[in-house]
């Protein structure tokens, strides 16, 4: 009787252990990264100086550390009227770089008068190579590379935004 439970309570844990083996190679962890979207916190325009005309960007607001250090890092993509806004408390010279940022990007160096004061254009996907902005700058907006071209934007130009 005793040989018998003790075959029984075996075999019982044995094909628990079996079934636990077996259902623990079946169940796989998939990574999959999210998608970092486009959240619009706010309305940027800028003013050319030399024919008065605008250009109006939905905008991300980049004003906590965490949001300064991802930026538009793990984007895809990003409409040709959007950009972020990057918010800083002091006026000095900035440096950025493309480290986990997929999109070719224009960068726009802006200074505590929110006037214009440099441009790192088609700044590169990946490339950690520093982007400097040459002058002190209070504020840097990122839109997709080409558009400081197409806007023909120049050093003295300005902008507004507004937060939503």
């Amino acid at each position: 009787m005793f040989l018998k439970r003790f075959s029984l309570v075996t075999f019982a844990i044995s094909s628990g252990l079996i079934l636990t083996l077996s259902s623990c190679k079946d169940n796989k962890k998939i990574i999959k990264q999210t998608e970092v979207t486009f959240k619009k916190e706010g309305e940027l325009t800028i003013f050319k100086s030399i024919d008065s005309t605008q250009v109006t960007l939905d905008i991300e607001i980049a004003d906590t550390d965490f949001d300064v250090q991802t930026g538009l890092m793990y984007r895809n993509s990003m409409d040709q009227k959007q950009g972020m806004l990057f918010v800083f408390d002091d006026v000095r010279e900035r440096f950025f770089y493309m480290k986990n940022t997929k999109i070719p990007l224009d960068l726009i160096f802006i200074n505590e008068n929110k006037s214009i004061v440099s441009f790192q254009k088609n700044a590169q996907p990946f490339d950690e190579s520093s982007l400097p902005s040459n002058f002190p700058a209070k504020y840097v907006l990122e839109i997709n590379a080409g558009l400081v071209d197409t806007w023909s934007l120049s050093v003295g130009d300005s902008i507004s935004y507004t937060e939503n």
